[in-house]
């Protein structure tokens, strides 16, 4: 019996990473049966008679997991985030943040597309980029877009973490990881071309190594999951609140009409983005209005 890491998932079979080798197996059996489902990333004992023929045995605890894409274990969530051309809206930024804080991951915001503002345009992005900075985020903005710094702070971030990089379509994450890695263009074309041959149902989830690091293989991820979590939680997910609340003075204060709540005092005193509290309102009402899921599937 060896201990592993699934590196990919393709058409029922896990290839798992153990002690510089890689070995192709199945799910044993009660896997199914117990409704348990192997994801990429999931630490895992397996036993093999030969790397193309094993079986997992077990999956071990996780630490987190998200659905789309679906994999495991995930340190970091790299936003990409365009300035332009898709429109840049704080409102989708703040929504990936917090979904990726539900989750337990670390966020990471990675402005892409500066070349195309004006000057005066990127003064405000810079205000901004501070903004997220002080809340605790680590933010990549550069004048030139892709430029060698953002890139280097971005290579070494990477560097000894399992990463998924997210963004709207057209935000350029594809750009982004070929930067980064060049070698990955071809690579990741020509398996997929070779795997898919005319089919569409091919999953393939895969983590690759990327500047010292692992990252999910996800082009295609764009969108979050609708959120969830009860309207009174949402404050524990903006960090920034989640600091300050203990200074307000009712016990689950949603920092809205209450007395004596210490976030509307930083917000008057200019100590809190004025749109990260916007967005927070538009949440927290639409969080209010959801119509509760009974049957959402696992």
């Amino acid at each position: 019996m060896s201990e592993g890491q699934i590196r990919q998932s393709l058409s029922g079979f896990y290839d798992v990473f153990s002690d510089g080798k890689m070995y192709r197996t199945r799910a044993r059996g009660n896997f199914r049966k117990r409704r348990i489902t192997p994801l990429v990333g999931d630490r895992v004992t397996f036993e093999s008679s030969t790397p193309k023929e094993g079986y997992i045995l077990e999956i071990l605890p996780r630490d987190n997991s998200l659905t789309r894409p679906p994999v495991s274990n995930i340190d970091q969530g790299v936003v990409v985030t365009a300035v332009a051309a898709p429109e840049f809206s704080t409102n989708l930024l703040d929504r990936q943040l917090i979904a990726l804080e539900v989750s337990g991951i670390q966020p990471v915001i990675y402005f892409t597309k500066t070349d195309l503002i004006e000057d005066a345009r990127y003064q405000e992005f810079e205000e901004l980029a501070a903004g997220y900075r002080k809340i605790g985020y680590q933010v990549c903005l550069t004048r030139e877009p892709f430029a060698t710094a953002g890139l280097d702070q971005l290579k070494a971030t990477l560097a000894d973490k399992e990463t998924v990089i997210m963004g709207q379509t057209g935000a350029g994450k594809s750009t982004l990881l070929n930067h980064i890695s060049p070698e990955l263009t071809l690579a990741t074309g020509e398996i997929s071309t070779a795997l898919n041959r005319g089919r569409h149902t091919t999953r393939k989830v895969s983590l690759m190594p990327v500047a010292g690091g692992l990252v999910a293989d996800t082009p295609g991820f764009s969108s979050y999951d609708t959120l969830t979590i009860d309207y009174r939680e949402l404050g524990q997910y903006f960090p920034e609140f989640l600091a300050l609340s203990s200074g307000c003075r009712f016990r689950g204060c949603v920092h809205v009409n209450e007395p004596g709540c210490a976030v509307k005092d930083a917000l008057a005193a200019g100590d809190l983005m004025q749109s990260r509290y916007d967005n927070y309102l538009l949440l927290l009402t639409l969080l209010k209005n959801q119509k509760p899921i009974y049957n959402k599937k696992k």
